[in-house]
């Protein structure tokens, strides 16, 4: 476990949260969650859901955590404040699903759904991850280091440190992480392609983001050349 890595905090206590909250802890992190208003109100289900998480504030939580996990429905990006995620490295798994977040105007502007959120927190060291696997799947699908059927997971951001302890915070919770690069390659992962909806190793999930990336680069020559 290194310096940087011993405290994750969770914004969000659904079962995303949770679910990543039971991985971590088993992984040996201290886990924090925080939901919107007092952390009492959620006591009795991080109590049940994630025995040895602690229920605390979102100010906590940025306060105290070395790792931030987004974990809000998408439409509630605009509720995460900026300044306290400032300077933190943060992991975005949030994905927009219609039929939940409803029309979302800005996001239709964006590049992807994560640079929305970058746009909102200019401050913080954004990461897009573990948005491409089911919260039961956390549990199912996580394996020792070096198992021949480990699961891969990509991880994009700007921040080479950040990713770095992304990939660390994925390999721990029992996957193989995989380095997609720069933020804007997180549109590969959103909901409808086909990582989100495959499930591949190391090797298959590099070769779709090579593939999903090369065909977005195609899109923009032909947009660019009219």
């Amino acid at each position: 476990m290194t310096a940087l890595t011993q405290t994750l905090g969770i914004l969000g206590a659904g079962k995303v949260g949770t679910g990543l909250a039971r991985q971590a802890l088993l992984a040996g992190y201290r886990v924090l969650i925080a939901a919107s208003g007092d952390p009492k109100n959620i006591d009795l289900i991080i109590s049940v859901m994630a025995p040895g998480a602690v229920a605390a504030s979102a100010a906590q939580v940025t306060a105290e955590s070395d790792l931030i996990v987004l974990s809000v429905p998408l439409h509630k990006f605009r509720s995460l404040d900026p300044a306290a995620l400032t300077g933190k490295h943060v992991v975005d798994t949030m994905n927009y699903w219609r039929d939940t977040n409803g029309e979302m105007p800005e996001l239709e502007d964006a590049p992807s759904s994560s640079e929305m959120v970058l746009a909102h927190l200019p401050g913080a060291l954004l990461a897009k991850s573990l948005n491409h696997i089911g919260y039961h799947e956390l549990e199912l699908d996580a394996r020792p280091t070096g198992s021949p059927d480990r699961r891969a997971l990509a991880v994009a951001s700007d921040h080479n440190t950040t990713r770095a302890i992304v990939l660390e915070f994925v390999e721990r919770l029992g996957f193989d992480g995989v380095d997609a690069g720069a933020l804007a390659n997180g549109t590969a992962l959103e909901p409808g392609t086909p990582i989100f909806t495959g499930t591949f190793d190391m090797a298959g999930i590099e070769k779709e983001l090579l593939a999903q990336l090369d065909a977005g680069v195609e899109r923009q020559l032909s947009a660019s050349l009219g």
